[in-house]
């Protein structure tokens, strides 16, 4: 071979590996694997059982009114605290001079499941709302799950509402007799609306 196919050839070789340098083709070994993933959110479901818990009428002052209900956990989250807000509507046949909510007081509610025992002294009931006016209550939002029994006491659950749990609740109201005239409410109406707002509990490491 002479000198210049010599010189022909290696410039071609030398072509040839900038060439596959410049391309970044390279041989190697290499091997492939995935993953499949999954992020799914819990639900958050409350539910009031009955959803009327006070349905009267003929009212008079005096009348106390005692019901029972439940709160339920149908979701598969816990529920840290459930909020409730007060709202009502009064329907007068006249003119009132005052309002029908200072006159219906919440003597207590309770959750029940939260009632404890304390030593050497007797129950311990868990009222989250306690001898307050309707009219009081709309500037209040008590937390229906929270357990305020003391520390030392026996048997009432913690705080919050579990997964697939219930809490069982008793409400005492009276339409208050004040021992004054009280007949501007005679045929009135107060229609009262409760929310209950579950809220979930704290994230945590997963």
């Amino acid at each position: 071979m002479g000198i210049k196919q010599k010189l022909g050839l290696g410039v071609a070789s030398a072509a040839l590996g900038l060439s596959l340098v410049g391309g970044g083709t390279y041989a190697y070994f290499n091997d492939v694997e995935t993953t499949n993933n999954t992020f799914a959110a819990g639900t958050l479901d409350l539910a009031v059982n009955p959803t009327t818990i006070i349905d009267v009428s003929n009212l008079k002052p005096g009348d106390a009114m005692y019901r029972e209900f439940e709160l339920q956990n149908n979701g598969s989250l816990g529920i840290s605290s459930v909020d409730i807000t007060t709202n009502y509507t009064v329907y007068s046949e006249g003119a009132n001079s005052d309002d029908m909510g200072k006159h219906i007081m919440v003597h207590f509610l309770e959750n029940e499941d939260k009632t404890a025992w304390l030593r050497g002294t007797g129950v311990q009931y868990n009222d989250v709302i306690s001898s307050t006016t309707l009219y009081d209550l709309q500037n209040m939002t008590p937390d229906a799950v929270e357990s305020i029994v003391s520390w030392w006491a026996w048997f009432g659950e913690d705080s919050g509402l579990p997964a697939q749990t219930s809490d069982d609740m008793n409400v005492l109201f009276e339409f208050v007799d004040n021992g004054k005239d009280q007949n501007e409410f005679q045929g009135d109406s107060l229609n009262l609306k409760w929310t209950f707002t579950a809220n979930q509990e704290a994230g945590e490491e997963r």
